[in-house]
Parts: structure tokens; sequence; C-alpha cells
């Protein structure tokens, strides 16, 4: 019974002083870097016959960003960055469309990188019902 105790005691006293040490308690975080996502713009690429009074709105990481500004997103290397737009046709019953594009920031070139999401809106009633406008939304990013 002694042996069987001291083999327990000695496994113990070995797994606490590895789960105890500095080398096992340092936790290792994956490098991370800064980059700065601008939205350039959204502009209409078609319409046939869904509409002329548009609101959009655009996201980057979470963010709502306005047209011409900027974010900073911090994005490990193995990390993506989300982008995002919204159309909507203001109307009596207004049409909608939204999509989202996830890069990988592996896919960013050192001098930067244009990507650009496209938003379909389709009509959804009267005689163009069905018929479609297409925006496209163009996002820069660039590692700081």
């Amino acid at each position: 019974m002694n042996k069987v105790w001291s083999k327990a005691s000695a496994i113990l006293l070995l797994g606490s002083a590895i789960l105890f040490s500095s080398s096992a308690s340092t936790p290792v975080y994956a490098s991370s870097s800064a980059y700065t996502v601008t939205f350039q713009e959204a502009r209409m690429v078609s319409n046939d016959h869904v509409g002329n009074e548009w609101a959009i709105a655009a996201k980057v990481a979470g963010k709502a960003i306005d047209e011409g500004k900027s974010v900073n997103v911090n994005v490990d290397s193995k990390g993506s960055i989300k982008l995002y737009g919204y159309v909507i046709e203001e109307d009596k019953i207004p049409d909608e469309g939204e999509n989202t594009k996830v890069v990988n920031v592996s896919s960013i070139s050192s001098k930067g990188s244009t990507f650009k999401v496209r938003v379909t809106v389709t009509e959804n009633r009267g005689r163009y019902s069905g018929n479609e406008a297409i925006w496209e939304f163009t996002y820069k990013i660039k590692k700081q």
C-alpha cells in the first residue's frame, strides 16, 4: 500500500510541477497586424426599373463606416476581415439587398488590395417585379 501511495504522490507532484511551471503557464498569442480599411464608394452598376431613391450602409468587421472614411482593424496572421454592403430602395414597399465578403488577410498584397462587394436588389412588386438593380461597394485594405 505504501508503494501505491508513493507512486500516486510522485505522479501528482510531477503533474503539479508541469502545470505550474513558468513555461507551461505562459500563454502563446498569435501575432496580429493592423490593417486600414477604406470604404471608397458604393455605386450603382445597373438598374432595370427597380427604383431611383436609394440609401446605403456599409460595415467593416461589424463597424459602420461612411463612404470615403477608413477604419483600423487588428487581425491575426491567419485571420480575415468581413466587408458588408446594404442597399435599400426607398418607396412605399422598399426593396433591399445585402451581401458580405470575407477577405483572408493572407490575400492582401504588401501595397494594399481592393475588394468589391456586389449587392443585388430585386424589385418585389408591380409590373417590373423580379427586375434587379446591382450595386458595387469598393473597399481598399492596406496593412499598416
